[in-house]
């Protein structure tokens, strides 16, 4: 299949990557062209502009860090909608507004240019692997004829519903990431002011109701009080932010996302915003008075 892929950051890049190992034919396009360079040398071609990646593709995937950067690559000048043929499928697998990603896809229509959201979930290590969680919206003619791209880059596919169903879902996601992630961070404080052996405390916690992907793979760096890049405190807090305007859209109260986002807005004043998120644990331990 011929795969347009445009966004070569932290996700985006090993994505496409697996996609050309799958045995696609990919040609790449990033902002700043030299993020180009890992990946051509891996045999994908390179395009000058969104538009000229879109114009012999049969999938062209965005995968970029926020909605106006989603709508300026697919609408805007040298945008994909010039290049892309009827009968292609746009696959936004950014984090995005929901309601931004039914416009776009109206606005594709017309040219006979099909559009599937499907934002991801597994960190750049999913991404690395090809094992993120891939959760999808749209029609399901379409869905299927990207699923054999889907399945370069992913283990568990799901299709939720209709366009903009899967930002829906990653919203709830990354609602529960936050707690997730928040719950991990106050608990691993609590056993280092104690003075507990925190090597077996994750152990025996993780083994029961307590056990998560943030507490087996980030509780490292919380008890470290270290935080590598996975995924950046200032694009999980951008999430938040979509997932609490659709909240209010519907009436619906989430006071621990709040929070969370209010943490991590402390943290990118404090220049830690492209720490991984598991820098949240830096916030309660510093309230905690653990050094």
């Amino acid at each position: 299949m011929n795969v347009a892929f445009i966004g070569m950051g932290t996700m985006g890049a090993p994505m496409a990557i697996n996609i050309l190992k799958a045995g696609h034919d990919v040609i790449v396009h990033n902002r700043t062209r030299s993020k180009e360079e890992s990946i051509a040398a891996e045999g994908a071609r390179r395009a000058a502009s969104p538009a000229e990646a879109a114009q012999e593709a049969e999938v062209i995937i965005t995968c970029l860090s926020d909605t106006p950067d989603v709508e300026a690559v697919i609408l805007g000048e040298n945008g994909v909608i010039e290049g892309a043929q009827s009968g292609s499928i746009v696959v936004d697998m950014s984090t995005i507004s929901p309601t931004a990603t039914q416009r776009m896809a109206e606005a594709l229509s017309p040219k006979g240019i099909a559009m599937v959201d499907a934002p991801v979930s597994g960190g750049s290590e999913g991404a690395q692997k090809g094992t993120l969680s891939i959760m999808v919206g749209g029609a399901e003619d379409d869905v299927a004829k990207v699923r054999p791209v889907f399945e370069a880059m992913g283990t568990t596919i799901t299709h939720i519903g209709p366009v903009g169903a899967g930002q829906l879902t990653k919203a709830i996601n990354q609602i529960i990431v936050a707690g997730t992630y928040c719950g991990v961070a106050e608990g691993l404080a609590l056993g280092l002011k104690a003075g507990l052996d925190m090597e077996k405390v994750v152990q025996a916690v993780g083994g029961g109701a307590a056990g998560s992907w943030a507490l087996t793979n980030r509780s490292g760096n919380m008890i470290a009080n270290t935080y590598p890049l996975g995924f950046r405190v200032k694009l999980h807090r951008k999430d938040l932010i979509i997932a609490l305007a659709v909240a209010r859209e519907l009436g619906v109260t989430l006071p621990v996302s709040a929070f969370v986002e209010q943490v991590e807005t402390g943290l990118i004043a404090r220049g830690f915003g492209d720490e991984d998120m598991s820098a949240i644990a830096r916030s309660v331990r510093e309230s905690s008075g653990i050094e």
